[in-house]
């Protein structure tokens, strides 16, 4: 199974991922969000042996500017969560990153709506809360596109990651779960090797 933890701090969360295997690193790029990384820390991603680890970078309605001047330099992917069409995608993919491209499904009719990106890299299937943390319904889930190109992100943990795998589910997006209790952005690292060690436990 693949895992994306998403909302890290670039000082503080990187080598504990690297160290555990996590396929996916996501930094938030969103003003609005608690999570919001600020610029200054980038830099420090440079300093990382990535290993086989990702960097990826939450973004929403990204500009050209954003993209050349901190995504293109720091980052091996690009993950759009804003009204980008697939034109959008294209251009941004011309410039050499690879794509993630979001879909809010709140129903049945709304997951068709990936067909519309084949030229992303990977689709993430997520609730419309967002960074709310809200559960991804059961009866949703077993009628998603499954394979290496297809994530779920929704309220998972420890808890239910083995029930999303019986589904089908093989690429998994967190962020809240793994944060400290009432602490939002702050991301618990007990909690990222308890799942980590989760998900190493069913795959073996």
């Amino acid at each position: 199974m693949k895992i994306k933890i998403c909302g890290l701090h670039p000082a503080r969360d990187v080598q504990l991922c690297i160290d555990l295997r996590v396929d996916f690193l996501g930094f938030v790029f969103y003003a609005k969000s608690p999570r919001n990384v600020d610029l200054k820390e980038i830099k420090k991603l440079k300093t990382y042996k990535k290993l086989n680890s990702q960097f990826v970078a939450v973004t929403v309605n990204p500009s050209n500017e954003f993209i050349k001047s901190v995504v293109l330099e720091n980052f091996d992917y690009i993950q759009l969560h804003g009204s980008e069409t697939k034109e959008r995608v294209n251009e941004i993919k011309s410039t050499g990153l690879k794509i993630i491209k979001a879909i809010k499904i709140s129903d049945e009719k709304d997951i068709d709506y990936y067909k519309k990106y084949k030229n992303a890299d990977i689709i993430l299937f997520d609730t419309p809360g967002m960074e709310k943390s809200i559960k991804f319904p059961k009866e949703l889930i077993s009628k998603l596109p499954k394979g290496e190109r297809y994530a779920l992100a929704g309220s998972i943990s420890e808890n239910n990651i083995e029930n999303i795998k019986n589904l089908g589910v093989t690429f998994c997006d967190l962020s809240s779960n793994l944060e400290t209790i009432g602490e939002i952005g702050y991301k618990d690292h007990q909690k990222i090797k308890k799942f980590i060690n989760k998900v190493n436990e069913i795959e073996n």
